[in-house]
């Protein structure tokens, strides 16, 4: 500590000027250690403070929308027993395929909040995969707004991304986006 006053000293010296005086709470001496707050072991740790704050509805819910290729889907939820509902079919009725249905339940596998959530899903547009990733980007998104404090993990895993991802557009003078007519030699 001596040498940093001692090199502002000089400093000071050749510039003309004064030299800065040390704060007081950064000089301490070694014999005596400057004394820390004491450490209690005995309640739980205080849960974070979100930077967000929870938006609910009037009847206690969490409204998201959740977008995928073509499919939109407009996403409620509440706390329950971990029912899905989309378009007023349960789960395994309007998503047959169980990959569909295990897209659908990755945010509460992130979050680890199985069967915590009853969600009501109203899809339009897309096919049945666009549609599957527009419910999960919804209940993502509805999730972080129910508890802020899951933004985190919810965030890392990418879920709050919207996957842009979407078909070209058809070209003129081409068959498809990019393919070519049949060429004829002849």
């Amino acid at each position: 500590m001596s040498d940093t006053r001692q090199s502002l000293a000089d400093l000071a010296t050749l510039t003309g000027q004064e030299a800065p005086a040390a704060p007081a709470a950064a000089v301490t001496t070694d014999a005596a250690p400057a004394a820390e707050a004491p450490v209690s072991q005995s309640g739980p740790a205080p849960a974070p403070t979100p930077l967000r704050e929870q938006i609910i509805d009037k009847q206690g819910r969490a409204y998201a929308t959740g977008r995928r290729k073509d499919a939109v889907a407009r996403v409620w939820i509440k706390p329950g027993s971990g029912k899905i509902t989309v378009n007023g079919r349960d789960q395994e009725v309007y998503f047959a395929r169980p990959t569909l249905r295990l897209v659908i339940n990755q945010p509460f596998g992130v979050a680890e909040r199985d069967g915590q959530y009853d969600v009501i899903a109203t899809v339009t547009g897309g096919g049945l995969s666009g549609q599957a990733g527009a419910v999960k980007h919804g209940i993502a998104q509805a999730l972080t707004r129910y508890e802020p404090v899951l933004r985190a993990p919810v965030k890392a895993a990418g879920f709050l991304t919207r996957d842009s991802r979407a078909v070209e557009r058809k070209k003129y003078g081409k068959a498809k986006a990019r393919r070519s007519f049949q060429f004829s030699k002849r």
